[in-house]
């Protein structure tokens, strides 16, 4: 194939990084907005506790779901078309959620939502690390990819903030656009793509059944974690099922002829590493600022609005993710500068430890400061070290995976936090005291999770160097130079 100059394609190229990356920046902002307009919905539409919660948990279930058969049919049918479509089926649900009058309508829209997001997220990151060559260049897209969903989520609080005060379903109505743009953007620019041949398709309904409900029993199981004694037996019920269901599902994937998940990838051990540590690292960040906002909001009496102005300076890794980590992973390697991130983690966190009544913001801006930092050297290489020395074809299973952690441990880290904080604040009194150490012994639990992602990060500094043994090369110096310099095999190529 003759390859096409680089100064024909650098524009259309960072046109295409933009949109893909536009992909992860309305997944973050669209749950970090909802996140501060629930309690006003609530109010509004005259929600039971148990239905607002659920407005949350909907999305979580439909994403931690699907997330594994999403990025395996970005493989199997087209990352292309499962991109384009799933887009488009975001869009809808979102602009239906904003017309809701009724709770269960918004937990419809929102579980349809997270289904979408399930599907339209692995194959916009396989489509990156498909177009880009293993080395500096998918690195830096990646870090790119990655920082842009962790803005999303940083200007999400401030934007969901704002909108509220304009009325709870401009949070609904926001997304709509910026999808709309995007699509109108990824159809004029994301290339043609040739149809999987004959014996690469292969349609695993039995396993993809199995996996679709046990995703769904384990990610409810772990929701309920935060109702501790309520209904306990159907958590368990849920849990035990969702086991029973793995069972199924590895003995189908070891007999079926084309599985929808080839057992061997978990062979991978960087690739597992990986998984593990995001789900820790993202479980530790999201439960960790679940309870600083209750602090805020609840023992503090900011409004949600003064809450998440004070949470955005942990929106420092937006800048950066782009800006230093590339340099690092380039000198240092990945193990080297996720394990520097779990650290990092666990000083944040525990500084926050001894959180007092009338800490100032000057007190408590150390700890987010350093969170965000920590997240900006953690997650950007832990999505590297998720795909890298997977095949192509198994690109939108490795993302599928990533984000399946991703998912449970955002939700495990805000159900274990809760779960914690109900039974720290079992029997004692209601005086701003006890709540307070109630906080307190919550917040050990996100310290808890880093040791542990600490400790499994560990195993990757053996032998690491710089790009963790990849020849080292010189990193693009910006976001700029990434997106114009695909490789020269590179599919964003194909088609002009």
């Amino acid at each position: 194939m003759t390859t096409v100059p680089v100064a024909r394609t650098s524009g259309r190229d960072r046109a295409l990084l933009l949109a893909l990356c536009g992909t992860i920046f309305l997944e973050g902002s669209d749950v970090a907005m909802l996140a501060v307009a629930v309690p006003t919905i609530r109010a509004d539409l005259g929600l039971t506790t148990g239905t607002a919660a659920w407005v949350m948990s909907g999305y979580v279930l439909g994403y931690a779901g699907f997330t594994l058969l999403g990025g395996r049919a970005a493989d199997l049918l087209g990352r292309r078309r499962m991109f384009l479509i799933w887009l488009g089926v975001f869009l809808v649900f979102s602009m239906l959620g904003g017309f809701a009058t009724a709770g269960w309508m918004l937990v419809v829209a929102r579980f349809v939502t997270g289904v979408a997001a399930a599907f339209m997220t692995p194959a916009a990151m396989s489509i990156i690390t498909t177009s880009y060559p293993e080395g500096p260049q998918r690195d830096k897209a990646l870090l790119i990819f990655a920082g842009a969903g962790a803005c999303g989520f940083s200007l999400g609080l401030v934007i969901g903030g704002l909108l509220t005060e304009l009325g709870w379903r401009w949070v609904f109505f926001a997304p709509v656009f910026l999808a709309g743009a995007i699509l109108l953007a990824a159809l004029r620019l994301l290339p043609a793509e040739a149809r999987p041949e004959p014996a690469q398709r292969g349609y695993d309904l039995a396993g993809a059944a199995c996996a679709a409900a046990a995703m769904l029993l384990f990610a409810y199981g772990i929701v309920r974690l935060e109702h501790r004694g309520e209904g306990l037996g159907l958590t368990l019920g849920a849990l035990a099922t969702g086991l029973a269901l793995v069972a199924a599902f590895i003995v189908i994937e070891r007999r079926v002829k084309a599985p929808l998940v080839r057992l061997g990838i978990f062979r991978k051990a960087a690739m597992v590493r990986a998984d593990l540590g995001a789900l820790l690292f993202l479980g530790a960040f999201f439960g960790f600022q679940f309870i600083v906002t209750l602090y805020l909001q609840e023992l503090r009496g900011w409004s949600s609005l003064q809450a998440a102005i004070a949470l955005i300076v942990m929106g420092c890794d937006a800048v950066l993710a782009p800006t230093l980590t590339p340099r690092l992973v380039n000198r240092y390697g990945n193990g080297r500068v996720i394990f520097g991130g779990f650290l990092l983690a666990i000083v944040a966190y525990g500084l926050f430890l001894p959180v007092g009544m009338d800490w100032s913001y000057a007190a408590m801006s150390p700890s987010l400061i350093i969170a965000g930092t920590a997240f900006a050297l953690a997650y950007g290489p832990l999505t590297i070290a998720a795909t890298d020395s997977v095949p192509k074809e198994e690109q939108g299973l490795a993302g599928g995976l990533l984000y399946t952690f991703t998912q449970f441990g955002s939700a495990v880290g805000i159900s274990a936090v809760t779960a914690v904080y109900g039974i720290a604040a079992a029997g004692a009194d209601d005086s701003p005291g006890a709540v307070l150490n109630a906080y307190r012994t919550a917040l050990v639990v996100p310290v808890v999770m880093v040791l542990l992602g600490t400790a499994i990060s560990a195993f990757g500094l053996r032998g690491t160097g710089p790009a963790n043994g990849r020849q080292k090369g010189p990193a693009p110096a910006t976001a700029e130079s990434t997106a114009a310099c695909p490789a020269s095999n590179s599919p964003l190529q194909k088609g002009r």
